[in-house]
């Protein structure tokens, strides 16, 4: 094995990292000539490599139906009405943002009811329940986001689930059978100021195409700024700070806002478009166990060319996420050479798409090449540590499953620390694409670059930093005179190690007693042929 990890070297890294981010790839946005070149190398590597097709077909290309949505947003209005009256006519951008859910070029409500349900979370393994019963069918629901963090017992404390990301909102509200949702927007419970609503969801948005009928979801998504949320509760007769309080109790019932109804105007335009995954697999050699899986992702996609910012218009993606790509590359390579020794087979799934919001690996997830049973475990790679060696190693999902043992026990050999993520009231988890992997049950890990860093000067971390912040989804994200990829050449061969080591296991790799995950894994178990 130690053969196969020392092939991967900063040097082989950083060969893929040059293709990748440079300009000719035009910043690998999907449905580009970025996109074909980037398929096309991804293809040709794993061809030299000698790694086979992971599709059915033959080939090593997974097709991702998209649409896209562009809401109209000089057209876009909200008001509030209390007694029938309008009290209140909200801007686009300025007051909300909103758009239709269900595929419709129109949306035209008046005096729709409002119903405040707290955090709108239904989690059984926590005995809570905001909804106690509640009718809110014809009705939009009004969310505080975030989870209840109150209680260490619960919902883990500090740390965000993904019961309180908005996209679990949006989805409640759709298995609920409400009329439409809104989420309350505040800097504290969002992690981030509204200008992120207003960029994020201001813009054209993609999402996969559904087939057929998709009159049952709610007619409209919404965010509502704290300061128009403050008067929404205020013609109702509510404190919004009060209510916001009352949904940390587990005892919460919804509220209606009685006497204040809301008016709802939108348009919007769609496209079709489509991206691509490639998939490349090594089959393992024990008869029994080779129709299990580890599975290696890394999204190959960034967000091409925009608006020029000093004359450079091209966002190259090299740490996000050529750099992730060029690992699961190398562990290929490495694999590959160990063939005859994995007993477990393995897929290389480099997923587009992520930028538009994890599209192609839900796409995966909902179209799985391999049944989910048979996947003992994912591994992602998403920005991987491109500034030096590190005495540590930070994996964001620390502890939830059994790969955290796997890669504590090889990171002590080398004397390195395993930490958990420094900041779980983010929800970091929920934000790359071993979360569609996780949500079908398989245990998946993200790794994330260390902090202590070696032979670098002291204040070195504070120089990192300030580049993650500059050239974050920027025109900056390129190799630049701070690179030094003898970290992540120690990192990849530490996921290597981890990884042969789950190939060759006896036994499947597993969620924690009382995850959130554990019991679709042990559906997925029971389903796998």
């Amino acid at each position: 094995m130690e053969q196969a990890a020392e092939s991967i070297t900063a040097e082989s890294l950083m060969s893929h990292i040059e293709v990748l981010s440079s300009d000719e790839f035009e910043g690998r946005a999907p449905a580009t000539q970025g996109e074909d070149l980037t398929v096309n190398y991804l293809v040709e590597t794993m061809e030299q490599i000698g790694v086979a097709p992971g599709m059915d077909d033959g080939t090593f290309v997974q097709e991702i139906p998209l649409l896209g949505q562009q809401v109209k947003g000089s057209e876009a209005t909200i008001n509030f009405r209390r007694n029938g009256q309008v009290e209140e006519e909200l801007g686009f951008r300025t007051d909300f943002m909103a758009w239709p859910s269900n595929e419709a070029e129109q949306v035209e409500l008046q005096n729709a009811e409002l119903l405040y349900v707290g955090y709108g979370i239904q989690a059984p393994e926590f005995d809570w329940d905001d909804y106690k019963g509640a009718d809110v069918e014809g009705k939009v629901l009004v969310f505080k986001n975030s989870d209840p963090s109150g209680d260490p017992e619960i919902f883990d404390g500090d740390s965000r689930l993904y019961y309180g990301r908005w996209s679990y909102k949006f989805e409640k509200a759709e298995e609920m059978g409400a009329l439409g949702a809104i989420i309350i927007h505040t800097t504290p419970t969002a992690g981030y100021g509204w200008s992120v609503i207003e960029n994020s969801w201001g813009r054209e948005r993609f999402a996969l195409k559904e087939e057929g009928d998709s009159g049952s979801k709610p007619e409209f998504n919404g965010w509502l700024t704290e300061e128009q949320s403050q008067n929404l509760f205020d013609l109702a007769g509510m404190d919004l700070e009060e209510m916001l309080d009352a949904a940390e109790e587990p005892d919460f019932e919804p509220v209606p806002m009685e006497g204040v109804s809301l008016d709802v105007d939108l348009s919007a335009t769609y496209s079709d478009m489509s991206s691509r995954n490639v998939l490349g697999q090594i089959e393992g050699s024990d008869e029994d166990l080779k129709d299990e899986y580890v599975v290696f992702t890394a999204h190959f996609d960034h967000l091409g060319i925009t608006t020029p910012v000093d004359g450079d218009s091209i966002n190259n993606g090299a740490l996000d996420n050529a750099a992730g790509v060029s690992a699961v590359l190398e562990m290929a390579n490495a694999y590959k050479q160990l063939e005859p020794e994995m007993r477990r087979s393995a897929l290389f799934l480099f997923v587009g798409a992520e930028e538009m919001g994890l599209l192609g690996s839900l796409y995966w997830s909902q179209n799985p090449t391999i049944h989910p049973g048979k996947i003992t475990a994912n591994i992602n790679m998403d920005g991987m540590q491109v500034y030096g060696k590190t005495e540590d190693i930070v994996l964001i999902g620390y502890d939830r499953n059994t790969i955290t043992d796997v890669i504590e026990q090889y990171a002590e050999r080398e004397g390195r620390v395993v930490k958990p993520d420094p900041n779980p009231e983010q929800g970091f988890f929920y934000r790359s694409d071993h979360f569609s992997l996780a949500r079908v049950g398989i245990p998946a890990i993200f790794p994330n670059p260390g902090r202590e860093y070696v032979n670098k000067p002291e204040d070195f971390i504070e120089t990192v930093d300030s580049l993650t912040a500059e050239n974050y989804h920027s025109v900056g994200d390129e190799i630049n005179e701070h690179w030094d990829l003898s970290g992540m050449e120690k990192d990849v061969r530490l996921f290597f190690r981890s990884g042969f080591h789950i190939l060759n296991a006896d036994e499947m790799m597993s969620w924690e007693e009382g995850d959130e995950f554990q019991a679709i894994r042990e559906e997925m178990l029971m389903q796998a042929p």
